[in-house]
């Protein structure tokens, strides 16, 4: 890795998961259009996110990731950005006053538009066609046509992260955030079930404590975390034209940072240190992540804190592991081993959904909320073996009353996926089945809590 780094260094490196785009003159004039647009995210963003995340690295935080596996042209609208940020809020609020714990908010959103493929081609009823590789490089209608990537498009991505972030800003500062509003947060189709029953009893008590607090003086014009919110946004950095074009000098510091989004990781199929991916996201100054499967090794893991955090930053590197139920136990404990023997500085995340996906008969591909369970259970009880702090979740979610995974307190059973199954990739828990998770957390992260509380009593 070593060497001088530029944002285009990257395109001496061998890449993965690249587009083949038939015109290379119009791609360099789409490229030199997004360098001219504003940055869509700010270097001191960035930062606060880096240090809000060292908190987290060091066990006093917690992070929650998510939103959709691949935001869409078709689905963009206003309530859609709005649920899944309320679900996101609910989750939080869950997190933070069950276990007593800040949580850090990063949104999937704003940019979450291009997707790794296992294979460079689909067929269909005997057509092969380029795969869909997100609404940024492609469509996701079968024909030869929408398959063809097409560089404009990511002028519509840039547009459209636009559009989500001031959206998303409003929420965060302008009132929708505010605390005292924790009933309004419920969905419709929430209510009824024992998620919105525990989740109504829980908005009861913070309202109490809110009044306390009134009462002495504590109000949100005088604490402005009572009103508002920090939320931050990420995306898979895929789409390396796009992420160079929005790279920018911060005026202050000096230093380079994408500007597409907050903080961005790099998936399972693009990790290896000497090619492009890694190669870009090192110059970087964003916080970054990199997804961990079954397959990594500890080399392999030192070799990428080597490349992508050498100064050891806090709050630099998140590692989001995405090793599926049955394999996490037998798996995470090396990867934990060798990042303490080498004093390296990482934020744990886990990512419980793309190891356990699966395909049906009828076709349609789903997760089972239990094996989602299964493996968050299992990233608390190693970090909990290993003495090291479950620094994350990292889900793919939606606002939307979906039925694309299976199972949870409403039951949602095969023959029910075809109801309301949505998703032009994977498939996404619905906003139920996400507050039933962070009830789970909450409690494990309680009783983590008190072990360390525990611990610092007994040393003291």
């Amino acid at each position: 890795m070593a060497g001088k780094w530029t944002p285009d260094s990257w395109r001496s490196k061998p890449i993965r998961q690249v587009p083949e785009y038939p015109d290379a003159a119009k791609l360099a004039s789409v490229e030199e259009t997004l360098r001219m647009m504003p940055p869509l995210v700010f270097a001191g963003e960035a930062r606060s996110l880096k240090k809000a995340l060292a908190e987290v690295a060091e066990g006093k935080a917690f992070a929650l990731q998510g939103g959709d596996c691949a935001e869409s042209f078709a689905d963009f609208r206003a309530d859609n950005i709005r649920d899944t940020f309320r679900v996101l809020l609910q989750m939080a609020v869950v997190l933070t006053f069950g276990a007593a714990c800040p949580v850090v908010k990063v949104g999937r959103m704003a940019g979450q538009f291009a997707k790794p493929r296992s294979a460079p081609t689909e067929v269909e009823n005997g057509v092969e066609l380029p795969s869909y590789r997100g609404d940024i490089v492609n469509g996701p209608e079968f024909t030869a046509e929408a398959r063809i990537p097409d560089p404009d498009r990511m002028i519509r991505g840039y547009n459209q992260s636009a559009a989500t972030l001031n959206l998303l800003r409003a929420f965060a500062e302008g009132g929708y955030a505010d605390l005292h509003k924790v009933h309004q947060w419920t969905l419709g189709f929430v209510n009824g079930s024992a998620q919105a029953a525990k989740y109504q009893e829980m908005a009861d008590r913070i309202q109490e404590t809110l009044g306390f607090m009134e009462a002495c003086g504590l109000t949100g014009d005088r604490v402005p975390q009572i009103r508002k919110t920090a939320f931050y946004t990420s995306h898979e950095a895929l789409l390396l034209p796009y992420e160079e074009a929005l790279t920018r000098v911060d005026s202050t510091t000096g230093e380079w940072y994408c500007c597409s989004a907050h903080m961005l990781w790099i998936g399972e199929r693009t990790r290896e240190p000497d090619e492009a991916h890694v190669e870009f996201l090192r110059g970087v100054g964003n916080p970054v992540g990199v997804k961990a499967g079954p397959g990594m090794t500890a080399d392999e893991l030192l070799r990428l804190c080597d490349a992508l955090n050498p100064a050891n930053e806090a709050g630099r590197l998140t590692v989001i592991t995405r090793m599926g139920a049955e394999t996490i136990g037998a798996k995470l404990p090396g990867l934990i081993r060798a990042i303490e023997r080498e004093g390296r500085k990482v934020v744990w995340s886990c990512d419980p959904m793309h190891a356990n996906t699966v395909k049906t008969a009828s076709g349609f591909k789903t997760r089972s909320f239990d094996r989602i369970l299964q493996e968050v259970k299992a990233f608390f009880a190693v970090h909990k073996a290993e003495g090291t702090h479950a620094g994350g979740v990292h889900f793919e979610l939606t606002g939307r009353d979906v039925t694309e995974c299976i199972g949870g307190s409403q039951a949602i059973t095969e023959a029910r996926l075809g109801d309301a199954y949505h998703t032009f990739c994977d498939p996404r828990l619905n906003a139920n089945q996400a507050l039933e998770l962070a009830f789970l957390m909450a409690e494990a992260l309680k009783k983590e809590r008190g072990v360390q509380a525990a611990a610092a009593a007994a040393a003291g």
